[in-house]
């Protein structure tokens, strides 16, 4: 695909400042991110996700170790698993109607986005502090014909720009680790209509474990994010009106996917930790969904 022009793709309406010095950090993190792990598995079919996979890997898919194409194959086998993710994440939106709107919080390049549009043919807003992802997930949209649907916005999702009650459903894929819980939920329980659904998947360190692991510090300062324990999860959604209807543990699911990334070459240095945390037993991968109340 041709990457939007960053000049010309942006929206026309101003774009806010980061409202701490901490978000200006993050805008400038991603706006610089430009990882082969996530571009690569994008170009397969067009959806460029920013989250990790669920489910066994097909070995007949990847055909001999000794194969030409292999590599290829082995890319073409991490995609499908992660959007097998975004799907699984689809499927406890619940009931969905064509005049809903949908709001993904930091939507990344938006390819959970198109997904959503294209199963429930409803209106999905994305919000991300940064603006090379918000224009590279509206450049894409304008390709695919869908941009008066979908769209992403620069801004807080903190401070999101939908009046209250406006939205049927709402998530983060793996993007609250860089905000306060508490602001988080309060501002997606403002959003969503009472009877909402809110989902999350996450992950999130153990508090069985008894505290954050060393794994989880290397993989806090390597995406310069704060991981919550799950317990943070589920007493500020509760705080906030917000109350747990289904809590999936994903951790068996999602070690194949990074056992299979630790042998490509989209290797990014991060994967032994994902993948001892997840066997130690001192971080967890997490799907909850909650309805508002």
């Amino acid at each position: 695909m041709t990457l939007p022009d960053v000049t010309t793709a942006r929206d026309t309406l101003t774009i806010p400042a980061p409202a701490t010095p901490y978000q200006g950090d993050i805008a400038r993190y991603w706006n610089h991110e430009a990882r082969p792990v996530n571009l690569r598995l994008g170009d397969v079919d067009g959806l460029y996700h920013h989250h990790y996979g669920i489910g066994d890997v097909d070995h007949a898919a990847l055909g001999g170790p000794a194969d030409a194409d292999r590599e290829q194959k082995l890319v073409a086998e991490l995609h499908r698993l992660e959007s097998a993710q975004a799907e699984l994440l689809l499927d406890h939106l619940g009931p969905i109607q064509r005049e809903d709107v949908l709001v993904d919080a930091g939507c990344g390049r938006g390819g959970t986005m198109v997904m959503a549009h294209q199963r429930f043919g409803c209106e999905v807003d994305g919000v991300t502090l940064s603006v090379k992802q918000a224009d590279f997930a509206n450049g894409r949209a304008g390709e695919l014909g869908i941009d008066k649907s979908v769209r992403a916005r620069v801004c807080n999702m903190l401070d999101m720009p939908f009046d209250t009650g406006q939205v049927a459903a709402s998530w983060n894929n793996e993007s609250s680790m860089y905000v306060d819980l508490h602001d988080l939920f309060a501002e997606h329980s403002r959003i969503l209509a009472v009877g909402g659904r809110y989902v999350t998947i996450t992950g999130c360190w153990n508090p069985v474990y008894g505290q954050p692991s060393k794994w989880v510090s290397q993989i806090n300062a390597h995406f310069e994010c704060n991981i919550h324990s799950r317990r943070e999860y589920l007493r500020a959604m509760v705080d906030n009106r917000l109350v747990p209807q289904t809590i999936i543990d994903l951790t068996p699911a999602t070690l194949p996917y990074w056992e299979l990334r630790a042998t490509s070459s989209l290797v990014t240095g991060i994967e032994d930790a994902f993948i001892n945390s997840y066997r130690d037993g001192s971080f967890q991968y997490l799907l909850i969904a909650a309805d508002r109340v």
